[in-house]
């Protein structure tokens, strides 16, 4: 599928829970990095040499960025890439099922906090909102967890998941 970006990134949609009560699992980027500052998204980001393709982008950037092992991910499928106008990534969303026990550790370089949000309290939250960003108004969807905002690629990515899995319907 096609989607706006010059630069291929990747991230891991991951699933806590399933199928009792899931939970999406988050990062909310460090408020001094000099991109996405601040921002909620999925863990990931874009690949380097050694991976063999964007799969493996996703579980390698998971694992640097909040300590998920890899080999607990079960990569259950893909969800169509998204673009990004002001920084031109086409990111290649992958859902994957977490196992296990271990917990979870932001890497203090990128990683301010790690997120849990339930499903249901995820639709719950979920609105279309008029933002301005950078002087540009513009209307995207948006979830407003306690004080988080999830918007932008993020929430679309989260969008088009929650629709396929028939949580929003």
């Amino acid at each position: 599928m096609r989607a706006f970006g010059s630069r291929e990134a990747a991230v891991l949609v991951p699933i806590q829970d399933w199928p009792g009560e899931p939970k999406l699992v988050f990062t909310e980027r460090r408020a001094d990095l000099k991109k996405h500052a601040g921002e909620i998204s999925f863990p990931g980001g874009i690949g380097e040499e050694a991976d063999q393709d964007l799969e493996q982008t996703a579980l390698r950037e998971s694992h640097e960025e909040i300590n998920l092992d890899p080999a607990r991910v079960e990569v259950i499928g893909a969800l169509a890439p998204v673009g990004t106008f002001v920084t031109s990534f086409r990111i290649q969303p992958f859902v994957g099922l977490v196992s296990g026990d271990d917990p979870l550790v932001a890497s203090p370089d990128e990683v301010a906090a790690i997120l849990h949000f339930r499903i249901d309290e995820l639709v719950d939250s979920y609105a279309m909102r008029r933002l301005v960003r950078r002087g540009v108004p513009i209307r995207t969807p948006t979830f407003e967890m306690d004080r988080h905002l999830i918007w932008g690629a993020t929430a679309r990515i989260l969008t088009d998941f929650l629709v396929r899995i028939e949580a929003m319907t």
